[in-house]
């Protein structure tokens, strides 16, 4: 299969060449495995201060285009690249999603799925990921602040001052930064997140385990906690993935699958990445979702309009 350099050189040789070679390779995956594909690229990379590559409500509408029209016996092969977004709106998604094809959705991740991201590759029944892939920490923010580390820092300081009321005076600042209910929307918001992750869990890739509650538990108290994860942009590899117990499939390791015209599965995952990219690099696109029937929703990027002074 086409190496980045290769895939640039086809894209240029058609009049649409973008949409083209994406579906191209997409189609040729099909093929090979006989399971529905829906790729679900962000431009965050690129274009990191885009107002709509995270994950939202709109986005239900883009999985309902690219879900209709496909064989719902075949399974679903997700192949997820972005940053996160809303917890809600991805709660919709994965309820949607598996309400069509059950629990027979597997997370291809050929780079990165972050926060929400990471939510919906733990509701499939098993995530692929290459040595390059990662999925990061689940702990719900608000105004880019941790949940959960407010909470941690909110029972440090209560620690304290009951062990030195003193020190009330130094810590004044800090509280004074938490507006009334504040603490409780994140309770609430790492309840919600911790509870929703382990019953996706529970109902797919550990629901075979002997304790499937224990063993969900096990990896939502790591990644939901920030004490745990250290910082919400957390990078957790393969090797890091499998030690928490998460059911992951070496992208590497699937030999088993021959596309057309490339040595493996791996060829064809990362010739795919490779053609979104490139699309993301070249177009105005701010998020894709596209099934390998040619069926998609492109939502571009929408410039903030400065008024004039």
């Amino acid at each position: 299969m086409p190496s980045w350099g290769e895939v640039l050189e086809e894209i240029s040789m058609h009049s649409n060449p973008l949409d083209v070679t994406r579906r191209k390779y997409l189609k040729i995956m099909n093929k090979a495995t006989g399971r529905n594909v829906i790729a679900y690229y962000s431009c965050f990379l690129q274009r990191p201060s885009a107002n709509n590559s995270s994950i939202n409500d709109n986005d239900k509408n883009a999985f309902m285009q690219t879900v209709y029209g496909l064989d719902k016996t075949k399974g679903l092969d997700l192949i997820l690249h972005t940053p996160g977004g809303s917890i809600a709106a991805t709660e919709s998604i994965v309820t949607y999603l598996k309400s069509i094809f059950r629990n027979d959705i597997r997370a291809f991740i050929p780079q990165i799925a972050m926060s929400a991201g990471t939510m919906i590759a733990l509701a499939c029944k098993e995530i692929v990921m290459g040595k390059q892939s990662n999925i990061g920490p689940i702990d719900p923010q608000f105004g880019g602040m941790s949940c959960s580390g407010v909470l941690d820092e909110f029972k440090r300081i209560r620690e304290e001052i009951k062990n030195d009321p003193s020190s009330v005076e130094l810590w004044k600042p800090i509280l004074n930064k938490y507006i009334p209910t504040f603490l409780g929307d994140c309770e609430n918001a790492v309840k919600w997140s911790n509870e929703m992750v382990t019953k996706w869990l529970c109902e797919n890739m550990f629901c075979n385990e002997k304790d499937s509650e224990q063993a969900a538990q096990n990896v939502v108290s790591k990644l939901v906690s920030h004490s745990e994860t250290f910082a919400h942009d957390k990078h957790y590899h393969i090797e890091e993935c499998q030690s928490l117990g998460i059911k992951v499939v070496p992208l590497e390791s699937i030999k088993d699958v021959h596309p057309e015209g490339c040595k493996d599965l791996q060829d064809c995952v990362l010739t795919i990445h490779h053609a979104y990219m490139h699309t993301l690099s070249i177009s105005t696109a701010a998020k894709i979702v596209e099934n390998h029937k040619g069926g998609a929703m492109i939502m571009n990027h929408q410039p903030i309009q400065q008024s004039a002074p």
